[in-house]
């Protein structure tokens, strides 16, 4: 199957019966359809309800948002990776100061300007509410935000993310800490400030 960009879905095989699924037997109608089962998937339609607050998290990615240097910064609290990261921008508006990175590597995954060589790291200092920590992070040109706490942070924190409510908490200096996202409207906020 394709799809194309104007959302039309076209297969080699529409009108083909070679499909690789073994042929349906003959069974005779009343022996797999009960009388009233038309009634039962019509009560199923129409008792679907929809979406929670909570369900909304679902495919969300977590965004919360930081003070650095007593400015608000976007964070993103990502699983998926696997190191820290700050926005090349941010840490020269802020002037925070780099050092070499120990190991160097290239990525290409966090913006559209083909192969980045990272080689600086930063320790970052932030707050979010009253968690105050600080953070080893790589140097990167990051569109998506201004630091990205991935599974080193986790790691070392020992976070446990709740998948349904899309939080993060976990025990800070004997302190219960949960880290709540920003609601979606507060996220494209934020997104539209960091294209200008």
């Amino acid at each position: 199957m394709v799809m194309r960009d104007n959302g039309d879905i076209v297969t080699d095989t529409e009108d083909s019966d070679t499909d690789d699924m073994p042929p349906l037997e003959d069974v005779p109608e009343e022996e797999y359809l009960a009388p009233d089962a038309l009634t039962l998937v019509a009560r199923r339609a129409l008792s679907l309800q929809t979406k929670g607050v909570e369900e909304v998290q679902r495919e969300k990615i977590f965004h919360t948002r930081c003070y650095i240097k007593d400015k608000v910064c976007s964070v993103i609290i990502d699983g998926g990776s696997c190191t820290n990261v700050a926005s090349a921008t941010m840490v020269e508006k802020l002037r925070l100061p780099m050092v070499k990175h120990p190991r160097p590597y290239k990525l290409q995954w966090l913006n559209d300007s083909g192969e980045i060589r990272v080689n600086k790291q930063v320790l970052v200092a932030f707050r979010i509410s009253k968690y105050e920590d600080e953070v080893l992070c790589d140097v990167v040109p990051m569109q998506a935000g201004h630091l990205l706490l991935g599974r080193p942070w986790q790691f070392d924190r020992r976070v446990k993310h709740d998948g349904f409510t899309n939080k993060y908490s976990f025990v800070l200096n004997q302190r219960s800490i949960t880290l709540v996202p920003l609601t979606p409207q507060q996220v494209y906020e934020d997104q539209v400030r960091l294209q200008k």
